[in-house]
C-alpha cells in the first residue's frame, strides 16, 4: 500500500480526490487533510497567507498519522504567488516540518507538463488576470512556454467550486490556442476529475487540471506510475503530444 498525504484548503473540490483514489484502484491510498484558507480571495495577500509555513505545518501531524510517504500542498495559487524561489522554499520548508518528501501543486504543473513533452502550453485560469498572469510567469521560469493565458476573474474558491462540466469545458475551450501542445486548468478549487476524458477528447491534446496533476506528482515522489487513462493522457503509459 502507497499513503500519499495532501493538504487541502477549506472545502470546494476536495471529493476530486476519492475519485481519483478510486479511478487509480490497485493499492494507492489518498489522504487529504483540510487547512485554514482564512480569507477566500484570489488576491496575492491572501494567498500569500494561506500558504504561509504556520497554516501548513498545522495540518502535518494529522498527516503523518495517516502513514503518509509524501506530502503535495494542493493549492495552485497558494504556491506559485511566491515566485519559483519562494514556492521553492515552501516546499522545503514543508518537508523539513512533514520528515518526508513534499511538493505543490504548481511544482506539479512544471512536472507533468514535462512528462507529457508538452514545452508550449496554454492556460486556463479561473482567477482574476493579475493572479492568472503570475501563474504564467511561475511557468516560465520552470521552462515551458505559455503562448495564451485566459482569466475567468473569479475572485473566490467558493464559486469556482461551483463550476460543473458546462463551465469547465468553456474554459478550456476559451483557453487553447493552436500552438499549445497541452491546454493547463490551475485552482485545484475547480471540479475536473470526471470531465478529463471529454476535455481531452474536445481539444485533441492532453489537458492537465489541478487536482489530477497533484495526486500524479504524489506518485511521481513515491516512484509509483499508475496507468489509468480515465484520470487522462498523464495517467497513460504513453504521452499524447502533438508535435
Amino acid at each position: 500500500m502507497t499513503a500519499l498525504g495532501f493538504l487541502y484548503p477549506g472545502h470546494s473540490a476536495e471529493d476530486d480526490y476519492p475519485r481519483i483514489e478510486q479511478l487509480l484502484g490497485s493499492d494507492i491510498r489518498v489522504d487529504l487533510v483540510h487547512t485554514d484558507i482564512g480569507e477566500d480571495a484570489h488576491r496575492v495577500d491572501a494567498l500569500r497567507e494561506m500558504g504561509s509555513p504556520e497554516r501548513l505545518a498545522a495540518g502535518v501531524e494529522e498527516l503523518r498519522l495517516t502513514g503518509a510517504e509524501a506530502v503535495v500542498w494542493a493549492c495552485t495559487s497558494g504556491s506559485f504567488v511566491h515566485g519559483w524561489e519562494g514556492a521553492h522554499e515552501q516546499v522545503r520548508a514543508l518537508a523539513r516540518t512533514a520528515g518526508m518528501a513534499a511538493s505543490s501543486t504548481s511544482f506539479a504543473f512544471v512536472h507533468a507538463a514535462r512528462e507529457m513533452e508538452a514545452r508550449r502550453v496554454a492556460v486556463g485560469a479561473t482567477y482574476p488576470d493579475d493572479v492568472a498572469r503570475l501563474f504564467a510567469d511561475f511557468l516560465r521560469a520552470g521552462g515551458l512556454d505559455v503562448v495564451a493565458v485566459h482569466s475567468s476573474g473569479i475572485v473566490t474558491a467558493a464559486e469556482v467550486g461551483t463550476w460543473g462540466e458546462a463551465e469547465v469545458s468553456a474554459l478550456a475551450r476559451a483557453a487553447d490556442h493552436p500552438d499549445a501542445q497541452a491546454v493547463l486548468l490551475p485552482d485545484t478549487a475547480l471540479h475536473t476529475v470526471t470531465h478529463l476524458p471529454a476535455l481531452e477528447k474536445d481539444l485533441g491534446k492532453p489537458v492537465l487540471t489541478a487536482n489530477q496533476v497533484t495526486v500524479w506528482e504524489a506518485l511521481r515522489l513515491t516512484d509509483r506510475r499508475v496507468n489509468a487513462p480515465r484520470l487522462g493522457a498523464l495517467f497513460t503509459r504513453e504521452p499524447l503530444v502533438q508535435a
